[in-house]
């Protein structure tokens, strides 16, 4: 089948900061991402045709955002994917630009999860949904917890690969490092502080081998983009960003149904990379990829998806972990901006984020961060769990291909 492969251009994008935004409503931070992108774009809210929305727990239906924006009677469409949310907001939009129903559109993802309380999520029936039945839904709802799932994972690698405890935790202690680094030099970021080694180490345990350090943060924020037809885009700016490729793995929930699930990797992120890669003409995505925007959600994610997106052998991401290899500085830095990790996570609002990094990084205006010669970037978000994954992967170029 024929892909979206340069038929759709980045010309603009907006982002918010992340974190505790007490003081904004949803619409103010709808508002503050588009604005950004809108002007970066060079465009006006009457040159949009049509709009996405991404959200998971944000309100209903597309009005959210052309009230906020005041759109005139576009269509716009609500978008729920729970963690690809986003991702998938900008994949619709996509298609609809390359197969000519609009010229211009936007995306935009937004959250404002900490009105919700500590937590940051509101009653668990409305987070797992009415689908599953009243006495698995109250099962789940009491036993459910995303870190004990990510913990599972990370015990089963140790165990596959037989890497001692300590070890592994502090492989895993040095993701965070990094992120937080990465973070720190974000003005836009949750969390603008770098931290130690030792500092994650020593943190409380929230699931064993799981510390306060491995867990991303809960944030409110929004992110936007602006797209139109790729032979349209240098009519906007002399560095658009172009589409490559588009895809999505939605995995059967295969862990919540057979013993024999293997929980060391996740399959749906395997594919998901595999047809991205055939899709965007990647043959070596270690070699060919610049930069990469992944799901660390908790640092265990991170560390299993280098491997399940091709960029390190099975069972030897530790040694990269070790080498600097996804440092800003190393052959494939991963999580420039500090990832989910120390960034945060609207959830509506992540995916549009990490390309809103990658589009910095690839039109090489990323400040402090931003790494050398890149050409390439790829984007991918986990929704769900170990064993029940929504998996989106997306890859842009600077470039378009002759």
């Amino acid at each position: 089948m024929e892909g979206i492969k340069d038929k759709v251009a980045i010309i603009g994008m907006g982002c918010t900061r992340f974190g505790e935004l007490w003081e904004k409503d949803i619409q103010d931070l709808i508002v503050e991402a588009a604005y950004e992108a809108f002007e970066d774009a060079g465009v006006h809210p009457g040159d949009i045709e049509a709009a996405w929305f991404g959200t998971y727990l944000s309100g209903y239906t597309g009005q959210i955002l052309s009230k906020a924006l005041g759109l005139k009677y576009v269509p716009v469409t609500r978008v729920e994917n729970m963690c690809a949310t986003g991702s998938d907001a900008f994949r619709n939009a996509c298609y609809a630009v390359a197969c000519g129903s609009c010229n211009i559109a936007l995306v935009l993802g937004a959250e404002k999860l900490k009105d919700f309380g500590t937590s940051g999520l509101p009653d668990t029936e409305l987070v797992m949904g009415t689908w599953t039945g009243s006495q698995q839904r109250t099962f789940r709802a009491q036993t459910f917890t995303a870190p004990a799932h990510y913990a599972l994972m990370a015990i089963a690698y140790f165990n596959k690969y037989r890497i001692p405890p300590d070890e592994g935790k502090r492989l895993l202690a040095m993701i965070a490092v990094k992120n937080h680094y990465n973070g720190s030099l974000h003005p836009k970021a949750h969390f603008q502080k770098a931290v130690q080694l030792e500092d994650v180490l020593k943190a409380p345990i929230i699931a064993w081998p799981l510390g306060l350090f491995d867990c991303c943060g809960v944030s409110d924020g929004a992110a936007a983009a602006v797209i139109c037809r790729a032979d349209m885009a240098r009519n906007f700016k002399p560095d658009p960003i172009y589409v490559k490729a588009l895809q999505i793995s939605v995995g059967p929930q295969e862990g919540y149904r057979s013993p024999k699930y293997e929980w060391d990797h996740v399959e749906e992120t395997h594919r998901a990379g595999l047809a991205a890669y055939k899709e965007a003409g990647v043959t070596d995505p270690r070699r060919q990829i610049s930069i990469a925007e992944v799901h660390d959600c908790f640092t265990i994610t991170e560390m299993v998806i280098y491997e399940d997106l091709g960029f390190c052998p099975r069972g030897k991401a530790g040694e990269d972990i070790r080498a600097g290899t996804f440092e800003l500085t190393g052959e494939l830095p991963v999580n420039t901006d500090g990832g989910l990790k120390c960034f945060g996570h609207p959830i509506g609002a992540s995916g549009l984020r990490m390309l809103y990094e990658v589009y910095h990084q690839l039109r090489e205006k990323a400040g402090p961060r931003q790494i050398r010669n890149p050409s390439l970037g790829l984007v991918h978000n986990l929704g769900g769990t170990p064993g029940a994954g929504t998996v989106s992967v997306i890859i842009v170029g600077n470039e378009k291909d002759s």
